[in-house]
Order: structure tokens, then sequence, then C-alpha cells
């Protein structure tokens, strides 16, 4: 196998304490020659629908690489750790759910290997850091060039574990989205994209009514942050092509009451 000269790094391991830094270093005693481009290591503890979304927004604009992205609460239990295949690009991390929204992203998975092969795991695998002890000795040895058939078993690609997809249908006028990404800014990105809401008419300059249980609020749909007064609300079209609902210089979660996995509906007033 050719060997890659990035690899990319996503977690929820946060920033106090020594996690990322070992892993970088076991990386960089196994794989010298390539450097390592860390995405994000603030994905909220645990959270895997959360880290799989990151990544899935995050991959179209990495290098080609050996994608290491590691939310993973089953640690030491019997969920698999594996390496999937993408085309020209290889991904490592547990078999939770967490990568195959980036990989359908890519083009979808060619081939997956459980990581059980002890010759590229640390020796003395602990039950709770496998990302120092099995998925950066993987990634850093992938970069190198070893084959991902050399890690362990193939595992079929239909085994390996989903994340169902987001809430995202329309029913006559009134469309129904998810909340997918609730930024530090109290964003809320949702599952609707442009291509989705213009099936339905809705344009830009138009006022939507959203609707979470028994609260309403009417935005309208503008441009950007700025078109509204401060602390006005608003939805606009953002950087993913998703539909994000927001207040100018404010926080939208707290406005709308609706955070990461809450249900809304939508529709034109």
């Amino acid at each position: 196998m050719p060997q890659k000269k990035w690899i990319t790094f996503l977690t929820d391991y946060g920033l106090e304490n020594k996690f990322i830094g070992v892993c970088h270093g076991v990386m960089a005693r196994i794989a010298p020659e390539s450097r390592v481009l860390d995405v994000t290591h603030l994905v909220p503890r645990g959270d895997i629908r959360h880290g799989a979304e990151i990544f899935r927004q995050a991959v179209p604009y990495l290098p080609e690489a050996v994608h290491l992205t590691v939310v993973d609460p089953g640690v030491g239990t019997p969920r698999k750790p594996v390496v999937l295949v993408v085309g020209d690009q290889l991904m490592v991390g547990p078999d939770n759910g967490l990568l195959l929204r980036a990989a359908e992203e890519l083009g979808g998975v060619d081939a997956a290997y459980v990581l059980d092969n002890p010759q590229f795991q640390l020796d003395g695998v602990s039950n709770t850091f496998h990302g120092r002890d099995i998925f950066a000795p993987a990634a850093a040895h992938l970069a190198a060039g070893v084959a991902p058939e050399e890690f362990g078993t193939a595992v079929p690609i239909a085994d390996l574990v989903r994340i169902p997809d987001p809430v995202r249908r329309q029913d006559g006028e009134v469309f129904h989205g998810e909340v997918v990404v609730e930024d530090r800014f109290g964003n809320l990105q949702t599952s609707l994209d442009s291509g989705f809401l213009g099936t339905g008419g809705i344009t830009e300059g138009t006022k939507l009514e959203v609707t979470s249980g028994d609260r309403i609020v009417t935005v309208p749909f503008v441009t950007t942050f700025g078109s509204v007064a401060e602390g006005e609300p608003l939805a606009h079209i953002d950087s993913a092509d998703r539909l994000a609902v927001a207040v100018n210089l404010g926080h939208a979660a707290e406005m709308f009451s609706l955070h990461e996995g809450d249900t809304f509906t939508l529709k034109r007033c």
C-alpha cells in the first residue's frame, strides 16, 4: 500500500489531559514521516451522533489520509475496532456508527477489517484507552503503508453498525426536521438542506413558522446573521448547505427550546 502523508484526528478526548499528546506520540514513533491534522477533540463526551455528523461535514475538506476518529463510549466492550477502505482513503475507529456517514460522503465503503492483529497494537492493551493502544497504532501503520487486510478479519459491509438517519420528510406544506448540531454559539443546524426545502417552494425572503412541542416562533429566511437586528431570530442556509436557526448575537437553542436530537416542524407563514 502507498504511504499516506496525512493522518487526521477527531475525538471527544478534550484538551485538559494527556490523551491527545500520547496518541500523537504513538503515531510519531510508528510513522514519523506522516503529519497529524487535528480536526477537533471537543466532540461532546460519548456523543457518537455529534461526532459522526461533524466528521461527515469535515471530510470533504480534508486531504487524502488515514482518518482516525474516536468517540467510543463502548470502549472495552465487544464492539469492534475497525478500518474501513473508502476509495483511496482509510478510516479507523470503533464500529459504532461513527464512521459510516463520512464514508458515504466519500462514495461508500469498499471493504472493512477488524483491528484484531496484535502485531499492530501496543503491548498490554488497556480496557479503557484503545485510542492509544489500538486505534493510533493502526492509523500510523496504515499511513506507513501496511495493507488494511493485514490488520485482521474481514467484516461484511452490511454488518457495520449504522446510526439512524436524522428526521427529514415533507408532508404537504409542512417539513419535519431534526437538530443535528448545536454549536457553541447556540446556533441550531438542522437536517433540512437547501435542495430539499426548494422542493416545497421555501426560498430566501419568506417567513417561516418553526414549531417544537407547544412553542411556535416565526423567523425570516435570510442570508446571514446580520440580515436581522441584534437579538432577533433568523433562519439561513449555513456553510454545510443546511438550514440553520440562529439569533443574531444571541442563543437560538435557548429561544427555541431546541437541542441536538430534538425534532420540529417548519412551514411558510
